[in-house]
């Protein structure tokens, strides 16, 4: 059940928090999007653990926004909060929210641009603005024949590079009937990643 917090205002939320390790969840413009309603309840289910999500307009598509028990900020809130210069700027208000930043999926355009610095909408601003003595996980999300391009290995490398981890793909039939390398990993996969870097009691 959608939470009221979710159909209010940009600013919502955006500083309270009721569990102790808080949790950003980003997604990107892959079908795997489709599991960020199954992602964010088996988040919820660690103890004192707090859930935003932050999406970009082409992950939309994938998933029903009432599915989400959470708030979920997207490019739209980032201009909306800010209109003069004493408001807070949203992509570094929940820089400083969040003690983790889980993208899952992270869909080959995401990736390109985090790797090359690009920071064109509220996801990636987030990403740019990362302060990275924090857990930044990421998981890749794409067609077989797109992971199998060269560059998306030099592309993850880049992201390790920065400190960030990576929760590798899988091989599965993927939707659009092909077989390979490039699924999403699972979310029971995810969320057991997670608690390794959160400071979750068992």
């Amino acid at each position: 059940m959608q939470t009221e917090e979710h159909d209010s205002g940009p600013k919502a939320g955006l500083l309270k928090s009721c569990g102790t390790c808080r949790v950003l969840v980003g997604v990107t413009g892959s079908v795997a999007a489709l599991k960020l309603p199954v992602l964010v309840s088996q988040l919820l289910q660690l103890s004192g653990v707090d859930i935003r999500v932050v999406t970009t307009e082409h992950a939309k598509h994938f998933y029903n926004p009432a599915e989400v028990s959470v708030k979920v900020y997207d490019d739209k809130d980032e201009w909306e909060l800010w209109t003069q210069r004493s408001d807070p700027v949203l992509h570094i208000e929940l820089r400083r929210w969040a003690d983790l930043f889980v993208i899952a999926p992270l869909d080959a355009n995401t990736l390109g641009k985090i790797a090359n610095g690009i920071c064109d909408n509220l996801l990636t601003c987030v990403v740019r603005a990362w302060d990275t003595s924090r857990p930044l996980l990421f998981c890749p999300a794409m067609n077989t024949a797109m992971w199998q391009h060269p560059i998306t290995a030099q592309q993850v490398s880049r992201l390790t590079e920065f400190g960030y981890v990576e929760i590798p793909c899988i091989a599965k039939k993927l939707v659009c009937g092909d077989e390979g390398k490039g699924a999403m990993a699972e979310v029971s996969t995810i969320v057991s990643v997670v608690k390794q870097y959160l400071p979750i009691p068992d």
